[in-house]
Formats: C-alpha cells, structure tokens, sequence
C-alpha cells in the first residue's frame, strides 16, 4: 500500500518544501517501496539554521501558557489519527502493529508531559548574604532557553524518540531542528504535521530529512546550533564529540542490559518478563534484555520456561494482530546478527532454539554456554538474541552484568532486600529495575546510562534541564 504524506515533503523553516533528489523510504518486511521523501542538501541545512536562529527568538517569546497549549494541540492531533500515526510506524520501521500503537499513545504521554513540565521551569532564591560584606545583597536565578538545538533520532522508535526531543525543546522556549533517521523519516515528518496543525509559530521546528553524509556534519559543526541532542550507536556518537565543538551534548548510545534472576525469584514473572523485554521490536531496543545471569539452582527451570515461551513467540506480518515480532530494520542488520551468532556457534556456543534467518526475519534466539570474549556478549546486539548465563551468587552476577563497556539500564528478581540492595548499590548502570526486565520506561522518568552508554539524561523534565542555562539576578540594594 503506498502512502501520500503531505506530498513526500520536508519541513523547512515552517515551509512544507520538496528537492528534485529523494530517498526512497521502502518496508523492511518486503522491501516494497512506500514512499519518497526529500533528500535534503548542505544549504538546504545552512538555510534551515538561519530561519532557526529567528525561530529561537520567537519560541524564547512564547509565553508558558502558549507553549502547553501548542504541545496540547499536537498531541490532541496524534490521539485523533493514531491509526495513521500506528500504521506508518510499523510500515516504515519493524514494529508490529500493536507495538506501534503502544508508540503512538507513548509519544501522546510524551507530549502531554511536556506540556505539564513547562510550567515547571523554576528557579531559586539565592542566600547572598552568607558571604561576609554581602549583606545587601538579594537574588535568585532562573533558567532561560538555550537557543537552537540539533536533534539526530534512530529508527527504532521513530515517533517517540523525536518526540522526546521536540516536546522539551519547545517546552523550555527553544527552537529545534530533528534530522530523523534515512530509514523511517516519515514518522518524524508526521509528528511535524501535528505541530503545524497545532499552531506553532514557523521557523521554531523543521525536520529535515537527507542524508547524514551530507547534511550531518553542517547541522552537528555549526556554531548557531546550541546543543546536540543524539540518539544512536557509540561510533557515530565518539565522531558526533570529536566534531561538535563548544556545545551542550546530550546522548544516549545503546546498551547490553543485564538482567539477574535469584533461586528466590518468581520464575513466572521473570521469564515472562524477559522474554518480552528480549524480543520487543525484533530487540532493536536500546533497553533489550541481552544477558541473564540465573543463580544455578533455578537454571534448569528457568531456562525449560523460557524456551518454551520463545519458542510460541509469532513471527510474521507486521500489520497483523496476531504478529508478536516483525523483521529487523534491513535484511543488512539480520545478516549481522546472524554473524554475530554464528561466530559464538564457532566459539562453544549452544543454540537452545532460533538462530536461522530469512530474508530480514531473524528468529527470537537463545544461547547459552557463549564465550565471554565473544562479540556477542561483549557488544550490542541490537536484535532478537539473548544470553543464558549461570552463576553461583549475586555477587558473581553482578560483577559479570558490569563486565562491558556499557551500563544504561540492568533488572534483578529477588524477593530479598538486602541482595537487591547490593544490585542497587554496585550495578553499573543509570536504570535499575526490582522485579522487571532492564526494557521497563516511563516517559517521564530520568532515562540515561555510563560508560559508553551515553551522556546526560532525557525524560521531559531532565532533558529540559539540559535544554536550559541557570541565569544569576544579583541586586545591590542601598544601605
């Protein structure tokens, strides 16, 4: 079925544009060719943050109450075609059907807390008088908008990971410019629909859609672009540092989430809870379980129960309702994952069940006895592959879960306080959840990691922290 979208255009400056060169955007189920969308050039970017710079004075202008309604009206937009917005969202990306309706009403929440945080953009008095000859001194600060921020989202969560760009940026009273990924474009052009329906002023929002080669590094480098806020893999985050400059840099890079399970846990609950956190999107999920760590008394049964409830996992048609896991992004990303596991088949691995491919198909997979200094266990997978992983204690699973580069969210199921106290305490990672897998998130909630996992935090709030500078009013009172 082909999909007409405001014409296969770009938002530019609040101008709705085409460009004679496009980008093919093609469903990754069957490669059938959806639509078409600009393929922007470097001074169609260049022109984009010159209309941004007065787009940041106008949005600064805006007062609160303004902005919540603008947010409101968008997401009121998206509540009353959230069919549409779900169908793009799957047709374009990996996610089943209900997977992408679960995004739609997501990135709803996303915006309405946007809104609601807007107005919760505070500051604070400030005590000048504890320093000595300051006594006639008072003040505060308050936090004003940075200016234009640069926004590069991936393909996993095409609709709301822009939003959790947009919603704060406009929020906190900044202009913004959203490069989505070259694969689902038309998610983020849509939620820029919502935004021109809703009554935002031009030039505050554009979504430029191209290719990174060619536009990337004008909107990364340029001095007018404030902040990068980045959403990706490690690699092109490093080179987004070494090439950014003076600016703020906000990120978030991926993971390889751990996830313990102690004799003590709810069987049940855990592998329920796992295997869905494994398989979610096809595991193109930053937060995707990747490893468990059982404690040996609970492995033969946890490891029967998982299986098995792998094993009645659907695999199909996106657009069906019956469809619990989709195809991967491009039939490239299931190639690399079969290496990925056909390289720890080499090295002893033990395939429990999955492990073949069709096309961009890959099927939900389980390994165990996988060498530690294979690639798989060591990097991000990125796809529907989880580790089984035996151990004695907490202690000895703790010290494995934090035995990678990456730390963004880990799980643990224990009924004990103290033993999730001490995965509390001593997992290296900026999420951990008690009695779910590492894949649980609320839009509202700080959400971020270490190591190569990223920098700063998004969640409305945080972000809007981030998308804001202190400003310190001092008054000299006389005597």
């Amino acid at each position: 079925m082909t999909i007409q979208l405001a014409g296969q255009k770009m938002l530019l400056g609040g101008s709705w544009v085409n460009r004679e060169n496009v980008i093919e955007v093609r469903d990754p189920q069957d490669n059938t060719l959806i639509d078409t969308v600009p393929a922007a050039s470097k001074e169609d970017m260049l022109s984009c943050i010159e209309l941004a710079k007065e787009g940041a004075k106008i949005a600064a202008a805006m007062p609160v109450y303004e902005r919540m309604a603008v947010i409101h009206r968008a997401a009121d937009y998206i509540e009353e075609n959230k069919e549409k917005y779900a169908s793009i969202i799957a047709q374009e990306g990996s996610k089943t059907i209900r997977e992408a309706a679960k995004e739609t009403a997501r990135c709803i929440q996303t915006l309405r807390i946007s809104a609601e945080e807007a107005r919760r953009i505070q500051g604070e008095t400030i005590p000048f008088d504890q320093m000595e000859g300051s006594q006639n001194r008072v003040g505060y600060y308050q936090r004003f908008p940075i200016g234009i921020i640069g926004a590069i989202t991936p393909f996993n969560d095409p609709l709301n990971l822009v939003a959790h760009k947009v919603g704060p940026a406009i929020a906190s009273g900044n202009a913004i410019i959203v490069k989505p990924a070259t694969v689902t474009p038309l998610s983020a052009l849509l939620l820029a629909e919502a935004f021109s329906q809703s009554g935002l002023p031009p030039k505050v929002l554009s979504v430029i859609t191209g290719h990174g080669s060619e536009i990337g590094d004008v909107l990364v480098t340029h001095p007018a672009i404030r902040m990068i806020s980045f959403t990706g893999g490690v690699e092109a985050g490093e080179e987004i540092v070494k090439k950014a400059g003076l600016k703020k840099i906000s990120m978030e890079l991926g993971s390889n989430s751990p996830v313990i399970v102690l004799d003590d846990a709810d069987i049940e609950e855990a592998v329920e809870s796992t295997v869905s956190g494994a398989f979610w999107a096809a595991g193109q999920n930053c937060l995707s379980v990747q490893r468990i760590y059982v404690q040996r008394g609970v492995m033969k049964e946890f490891e029967e129960e998982f299986v098995q409830q792998t094993n009645q996992y659907r695999v199909g048609d996106k657009l069906s309702e019956l469809t619990d896991m989709g195809p991967l992004i491009t039939e490239k990303e299931a190639i690399r994952v079969e290496n990925l596991v056909n390289e720890a088949i080499e090295k002893g691995a033990e395939v429990l069940t999955g492990g073949e491919r069709n096309g961009a198909f890959y099927l939900p997979t389980v390994l165990k006895n996988v060498p530690e200094h294979c690639s798989i266990a060591k990097e991000e997978i990125f796809g529907p592959v989880v580790l089984l992983f035996e151990v004695e204690n907490v202690d000895e699973a703790i010290e494995k879960a934090n035995a990678v580069s990456y730390g963004l969210q880990g799980g643990i199921f224990t009924k004990n306080m103290d033993q999730a106290q001490k995965a509390i305490a001593h997992m290296e990672v900026g999420g951990i959840m008690i009695n779910d897998s590492s894949d649980y998130r609320i839009d509202a909630m700080p959400f971020g990691g270490v190591k190569k996992s990223g920098l700063g935090r998004e969640g409305i709030k945080f972000a809007i922290q981030e998308m804001t500078e202190p400003k310190v009013v001092c008054y000299k009172l006389s005597n």
